[in-house]
């Protein structure tokens, strides 16, 4: 069943998937286009079964979603908004310049 989450727990959900690196580059490639796990792990050059547990977590997450295509899954974002927001990531995020 879904539920609606509140803002909190999707601002908490959403830092959660970008904490790391790799599922940051995960969500970029699929802001360019869908597609099947096998292919992605080889574009990003590492392996399937990491790729799949990174994927399980945008997933898990609610960033990401699967589509059945045959006997394969696809990944694709779960909303195209994020992929918008994910374009405009240098208008969202305010770096400070380090002062050493």
């Amino acid at each position: 069943m879904l539920t609606i989450a509140s803002d909190i727990e999707v601002l908490a959900r959403f830092g959660r998937a970008l904490a790391a690196p790799i599922r940051c580059r995960i969500l970029l490639a699929l802001c360019q286009a869908p597609a099947h796990p096998a292919e992605r792990a080889d574009a990003l050059g590492i392996s399937r079964t990491r790729l799949s547990n990174h994927l399980a977590c945008l997933r898990d997450s609610g960033l990401v979603v699967t589509v059945p295509v045959g006997r394969r899954t696809r990944y694709e974002l779960a909303d195209e908004r994020l992929g918008h927001a994910l374009d405009e990531r240098t208008a969202v995020v305010a770096v400070e310049a380090d002062r050493a």
